[in-house]
């Protein structure tokens, strides 16, 4: 095998790679013995026919695309080994020649890692964050974990109140007609839910158990069903069983139950408070992290090849299909219930996907820059933590890893070494109270309700 470099514009290259004429005429004949029993000639019986026989009534070239993609993969790998050039995007290839008897030659055009031009990336200016928990998320915390615990009764001396839980039989009409879907039996409503359209829950705030009443509302004009679009309703409605949600009372007892480490409600808050204190500086430091990382992006220079950022966010699309798999949901089934395609799912996640290219870029740069190297005692303790993850022996690791994993984890230490300098070098601005106490409760709300986004490699 030999292999021509072309560099070409914008970090593109065409690699030229030819195959021994020998090499193609081995793949051309296990082209024919797989392909042979399914091919009829006359005068002979499947897979009987010799191989100049079929060539000569199908063409010569019946075999060659099994060749070529029996040769390609191979072919590439082996150019990949003897190219000095970094090769980050999926290649695209074509066939120069095929031709039994002459060499096999096909191009392979590819991204090559952008080289970075860093701008400022130490004393970054960040905004410091506001680690203060203050009473009032104290309170919503435990406020929480009392709707956790909390039970649902039946109510029989009162009348419909906002979050109760009102079970109705309804039926609707329009111009005094009854129309489809817009009957229910048994249906358990929660009063300010706005899971019906506006006005209907409202209307039932007041009635009775037992009580027949009528919900007039009007549909929202952009209402999912054409027909009802803006159209004044009348709902027939019977609350048929009214209950409500009681939360259990702050006390010790509450404690207890709910915390391995407090017994009384001031032990409780103070638990919550340090709980709270780290998640902020959790949030805080990956708040940090993001803003250090986007600003020596902002300040970098570098040109990002289409392919490369193809491939980027093709592997993200099939990571998200692997994660819908595991939940037992196809991607098919996944565009079908949302009503995308493969294509719109390609644009959606094409931001995400050029941050992270520019991340790892920027973070390699500077990793290089600061000479950031990565000792065999943080390799072996990277490696242990892997077997610990997967419940295998560190030498297991070690050997499916092979030398391009081990680099691979070299790099992403180096990397991960490279996000700890930054921001250690970082230079926080104390915003506004205003301006920080918000911040701060943006950084803690992600924590709470998301999963953090991975910190960018």
């Amino acid at each position: 095998m030999s292999l021509q470099v072309e560099k070409l514009e914008k970090n593109m290259a065409r690699l030229t790679i030819e195959v021994s004429a020998d090499e193609l005429e081995k793949a051309l004949e296990g082209a024919f013995q797989k392909n042979k029993n399914k091919i009829s000639i006359p005068g002979f019986r499947k897979g009987k026919a010799p191989r100049k026989m079929i060539e000569q009534m199908y063409g010569k070239e019946v075999f060659y695309e099994d060749a070529a993609n029996a040769l390609i993969p191979e072919a590439y790998e082996k150019a990949l080994e003897e190219c000095t050039e970094e090769i980050v995007s999926s290649p695209k290839v074509d066939v120069v020649q095929i031709e039994a008897g002459k060499p096999f030659i096909f191009t392979a055009e590819v991204a090559l890692k952008p080289e970075v031009t860093l701008g400022k990336y130490k004393g970054v200016k960040v905004d410091k964050f506001d680690l203060d928990v203050t009473d009032e998320e104290i309170t919503a915390e435990i406020d929480q974990e009392r709707e956790k615990n909390s039970r649902i009764v039946d109510v029989t001396d009162r009348a419909v109140k906002e979050g109760d839980i009102a079970t109705i039989d309804f039926e609707g009409f329009v111009d005094g007609v009854a129309f489809d879907g817009g009957k229910g039996e048994d249906y358990p409503l929660t009063i300010g839910s706005h899971a019906f359209i506006p006005g209907f829950e409202e209307e039932l705030v007041g009635a009775k158990v037992g009580e027949k009443k009528d919900v007039n509302v009007t549909f929202p004009e952009d209402y999912q069903a054409a027909e009802l679009a803006g159209k004044a309703a009348v709902f027939k409605c019977t609350v048929k069983k009214l209950q409500e949600k009681q939360l259990p009372e702050l006390d010790d007892d509450f404690v207890g139950e709910v915390s391995d480490e407090s017994d009384t409600v001031e032990e409780y808050k103070e638990e919550i408070k340090k709980k709270l204190s780290e998640r902020k500086s959790a949030s805080a430091r990956n708040a940090k992290e993001e803003a250090v990382v986007e600003a020596i992006i902002a300040d970098a220079k570098m040109e990002i090849p289409d392919a490369m950022l193809d491939t980027q966010q093709r592997q993200m699309v099939q990571d998200y299909a692997q994660r819908l798999q595991a939940q037992g949901i196809s991607m098919e089934q996944y565009m079908q219930f949302t009503g995308t395609t493969a294509a719109m799912l390609m644009e959606q996640v094409k931001p995400q996907a050029l941050k992270r290219i520019q991340s790892r870029l920027v973070l390699e740069a500077v990793a290089a820059a600061e000479n950031i190297q990565v000792s065999d005692e943080e390799y072996e303790e990277e490696v242990k933590t892997m077997g610990e993850a997967y419940q295998m022996e560190p030498d297991k690791v070690k050997e499916l890893l092979g030398e391009s994993g081990r680099k691979q984890v070299l790099d992403d230490l180096a990397v991960r070494k490279a996000v700890d300098f930054v921001v250690e070098n970082a230079k926080e601005a104390k915003p506004a109270a205003k301006k920080s106490t918000k911040k701060a409760k943006t950084a803690q709300t992600s924590e709470t309700e998301e999963p953090a986004e991975e910190a960018e490699e």
